[in-house]
């Protein structure tokens, strides 16, 4: 029985082969790309040098860091600062104030998306060109200006709000240092601000729906409501499940100027919100281990709502992220 020799140069000749068709691959898909990997350049500098070389810091929350130290030389301490927090007072009242914020913030996600279809089927273009560049402009506008307008409307001495009242008449309220009124102006200005430029996805995502849907729905005598829930809402319902999933995945971080400029000692119980605490107590209290440990807590607990929305968003529709 004679043995099957191989033949002599195979390996070579295989190597030979793979690098012929990485070479094909780098000129067919690479070296065509390379003014696009160019353009991607400093975008990924950016990110590189901004969020993950930053990431090497986050050990300060296990530790109790010294500045003369340094990072790696201060002491390690493990999760005592995480129980720290666990075990503070400031513990069920920061996660309260946060919650009551976002998620009321979260109930008005449906707004951006009824405006959309508002302009979708408004038929005056003047009036639509009117209403969108007054839901724009809003977002165009710093929040130290929108705190000093709100500051101003609703002033218990010459603001136009309790003139209003007055007028109706009812009492001056001081909304600025009630605790009762903080949720809603702090919300209802974040709608007031964002939702002409957030409608803009959706105002996007209506245009690729397919026009003959339509077409054939108004000759079978469907209503606008009927065409809304049948074909336009299932049309974006991706757009509108990407987006709720990233909304979730940034439920507990809540704008920290914003929220910062609104207060005041009166209102601090129900104003006093994670990210004000970890700038008190961090940059002004100088507790940075501390403050650290705080923010990292509210960044797991980010990550985590993000993969259980997508998780759901995934069983319940195919959608999701990944």
């Amino acid at each position: 029985m004679k043995e099957s020799i191989a033949p002599i140069g195979t390996k070579e000749s295989v190597q030979s082969i793979r690098m012929k068709k990485l070479k094909k691959f780098f000129q067919r898909r690479i070296v065509p790309s390379i003014p696009l990997y160019i353009l991607m350049l400093p975008a990924i500098i950016y990110t590189y040098l901004l969020e993950y070389v930053p990431m090497y810091g986050v050990q300060i929350a296990f530790r109790n860091f010294n500045i003369a130290k340094g990072i790696t030389g201060s002491d390690w301490v493990g999760l005592s600062h995480f129980i720290r927090f666990f075990e503070s007072p400031q513990f069920f009242k920061l996660i309260r104030n946060t919650l009551t914020l976002t998620l009321g913030s979260l109930l008005m996600f449906p707004i951006p998306i009824l405006l959309a279809l508002f302009l979708n089927y408004c038929v005056l273009k003047k009036f639509r060109k009117v209403v969108q560049m007054a839901t724009y402009a809003p977002h165009f506008i710093s929040v130290v200006v929108i705190v000093g307008m709100i500051n101003v409307f609703f002033s218990p001495l010459s603001g136009i709000v309790n003139k209003f009242i007055e007028m109706l008449g009812g009492s001056r309220v001081n909304f600025l240092i009630e605790p009762a009124y903080f949720k809603y102006l702090f919300i209802g200005s974040g709608v007031w601000a964002s939702a002409g430029w957030s409608s803009i996805l959706y105002i996007g995502a209506l245009t690729s729906v397919d026009p003959e849907q339509h077409e054939a729905a108004i000759i079978d005598g469907a209503t606008k409501l009927r065409r809304i829930w049948h074909i336009d809402l299932p049309g974006i319902a991706p757009t509108i499940i990407i987006l709720f999933i990233l909304r979730m995945g940034s439920l507990m971080s809540l704008g920290f100027q914003k929220v910062f400029l609104m207060q005041n000692d009166a209102i601090l119980p129900v104003s006093e919100v994670i990210s004000t605490y970890v700038y008190k107590v961090g940059l002004i209290q100088g507790n940075f281990s501390y403050s650290t440990a705080i923010g990292l807590f509210n960044t797991l607990i980010n990550v985590l709502l993000l993969v259980i929305a997508n998780a759901v968003a995934k069983k319940v529709s195919s959608i999701g992220l990944w």
